[in-house]
């Protein structure tokens, strides 16, 4: 059983940067492909994800240049910068792993971004 917790998030005006962090246990960090998905009332979406390695990255049209994914797997954490930020990127935003070469999946607890305009 993996555990996945979030930080970073908060209020920022638009404009601003924010860094989350999304600490794992309780698993191999390394067999998981990792990622970032957000939620607004009626809606889960995609942001981000990551390959187990790092060695490849994918992003959201919306997010493209302005989001950045990243891991550490020595401290087996997965970030997501944010720059740039819209008030339509307020939402509650959620870790994601996706345990490779099967259809386990972990969520975390989400942690609120609020961006005023």
């Amino acid at each position: 059983q993996v555990q996945l917790v979030e930080s970073g998030g908060g209020l920022v005006q638009a404009g601003g940067s924010l860094r989350l962090s999304c600490a794992a246990s309780g698993g191999t960090f390394t067999s998981y492909n990792m990622g970032w998905y957000r939620q607004t009332p009626g809606k889960r979406e995609f942001v981000a994800r990551i390959s187990w390695s790092g060695g490849s990255t994918d992003y959201a049209d919306s997010v493209k240049g302005r989001f950045t994914i990243s891991r550490d797997n020595a401290k087996n954490t997965v970030y997501l910068q944010m720059s740039s930020l819209k008030p339509e990127d307020t939402a509650i935003y959620y870790c994601h792993a996706q345990l490779r070469f099967s259809t386990t999946q972990y969520w975390g607890q989400g942690t609120q971004v609020t961006v005023s305009s």
